[in-house]
């Protein structure tokens, strides 16, 4: 399993170009629990979220094999503009697979980042469509969660929070496929192993829940969330065990939850988060986590692209 010293390799791989995110302090929900709250604003890293922190270890740590015939990748979104980004570092070419209900703001992101993005069918049709085009053109395949380096990269939003946050109990992580929560627990057990880490996850996609509950990765039939960046139907063959070993607890939120969090994060803590990001403060206001006793509450707020019309739709 993934290692401390590998996130750590990460963190001074990737130091001299993507700096610490903030943590902030969330007066209204600190006022209503009793205690403070803090938000780990990875909406303010670049590209708008926790991914180029994965992406660009990847890239600094692949081989020249790996880059010459260019990266390929599918995404929802945030995946897409973290990748672009880190191979434009590099000057590597990247074509990226988006179902074609992909957000247009992370779509038009990740073209002006140098990207080649295609539109095809649902997320299950993009794969289909990558796979073909890994084998056509030799491209290397840059998994979103289920690669060690991308989930190394990941984990040092939890080596930043354990250095910011030295009275925390407790750390709420958005769950998609699983790569954030995955690296967060990994940094979490090994300095901090009284440390709470609590996944959620949107109803309509607790995909995570579902491998839970089967004892593997096990498919969802239907993923169905406004949280697009949470939509992955499978968790990965390596953040699942991770997952399992180092996560205290798993919640799921529903859309008006969400919402309503969305709504509490640009109005009180004046952060204009995209659905996903915003699925931990919902856990809060609805008093769904089991949390410790004592101590400081850190929730990460993964990102913040989001088109204007989805923004309103919320608000």
């Amino acid at each position: 399993m993934l290692q401390l010293e590998q996130l750590q390799q990460a963190q001074r791989l990737i130091a001299d170009t993507l700096s610490p995110t903030p943590l902030v302090l969330d007066h209204g929900l600190s006022d209503r629990l009793g205690r403070r709250v803090w938000l780990k604003a990875e909406l303010f890293q670049r590209t708008g979220s926790f991914k180029p922190r994965g992406g660009l270890h990847w890239v600094r740590t692949a081989s020249r094999e790996e880059l010459a015939g260019g990266l390929g990748a599918v995404s929802a979104g945030n995946h897409a503009l973290g990748l672009a980004w880190a191979a434009r570092q590099a000057d590597v070419p990247v074509t990226i697979v988006m179902p074609e209900n992909a957000s247009a703001f992370k779509v038009e992101g990740s073209r002006a980042l140098g990207a080649e993005v295609i539109l095809h069918g649902d997320i299950n049709a993009a794969w289909e469509l990558m796979h073909r085009l890994v084998e056509e053109r030799g491209l290397t395949l840059v998994h979103p969660y289920d690669d060690e380096r991308i989930i190394a990269g990941q984990g040092t939003v939890g080596l930043e929070i354990l250095e910011q946050a030295p009275e925390a109990s407790a750390i709420l992580c958005p769950v998609g496929g699983g790569g954030l929560i995955a690296g967060i627990g990994v940094a979490a057990s090994a300095l901090r192993p009284e440390m709470a880490v609590i996944g959620v996850e949107p109803a309509g996609a607790a995909s995570m829940a579902h491998a839970w509950l089967h004892g593997e990765p096990a498919r969802l039939e239907r993923v169905e969330t406004r949280a697009k960046s949470l939509g992955a139907a499978l968790v990965g063959e390596l953040t699942y065990p991770l997952c399992r070993a180092h996560t205290r607890e798993l919640v799921a939120v529903d859309e008006d939850a969400i919402r309503l969090a969305m709504r509490h994060l640009v109005y009180q803590a004046k952060l204009a988060a995209e659905p996903g990001a915003a699925v931990g403060v919902a856990a809060l206001m609805e008093e769904f986590a089991v949390l410790p006793p004592e101590g400081d509450i850190v929730v990460v707020i993964t990102g913040g692209n989001m088109s204007r019309e989805e923004l309103q739709e919320c608000l």
